[in-house]
């Protein structure tokens, strides 16, 4: 799959929840993500015949929570789903790191980069602690701000930070490239 592809694929389910939103109210919001969610990780199935685990993890827990949020008509549960996510992606980073001295980042990213060991490890940790700085963010922003703040900060906000983290990225990248 092409990287314009990926990306679109990627980002079909935040402008859907953008949209819903826009249009009309955090339901049709949280009901368009789990759409878009499911429907994105279809194709992606469908023109690679193979799930990377981060968006099986994604689409999973945004179909619980976003089920939840419908179901119980509380805004609360897709709130949190970014605090989620990134938790458990940074959980599963840091135990690589800290417990099994392995660089996970590696099996996801191998095709697009090629690194020492160190440079692995080295970039899975500050993923995994980027990943625990987003979950505070979002409990920061929910919990104090309005919805409609959240929203612009969970589409904007977070994609501003990642693309940013990912640029701060490029020496260390640059240094244990191999």
């Amino acid at each position: 799959m092409t990287q314009g592809k990926k990306m679109l694929l990627d980002l079909l389910p935040l402008a859907a929840f953008f949209v819903g939103y826009q249009l009309g109210d955090l339901m049709l919001a949280t009901a368009l993500i789990i759409a878009a969610t499911l429907v994105s990780l279809g194709v992606i199935y469908h023109l690679e015949r193979k799930l990377a685990l981060n968006p099986l993890i994604t689409a999973i827990v945004v179909t619980v929570f976003g089920g939840l949020t419908l179901l119980l008509n509380d805004e609360l549960f897709i709130k949190m789903k970014p605090t989620i996510i990134n938790c458990l992606f940074a959980a599963i980073l840091l135990a690589g790191v800290y417990i099994y001295r392995r660089g996970l980042l590696k099996y996801v990213l191998d095709m697009a980069l090629d690194l020492s060991d160190e440079g692995w490890c080295k970039l899975s940790a500050r993923w995994g602690f980027f990943f625990v700085f987003l979950a505070l963010l979002n409990e920061l922003i929910w919990r104090n701000f309005s919805t409609d703040f959240w929203v612009n900060f969970k589409v904007f906000g977070m994609l501003t930070c990642t693309v940013l983290f990912t640029l701060s990225q490029i020496p260390l990248i640059k240094r244990y490239s191999v």
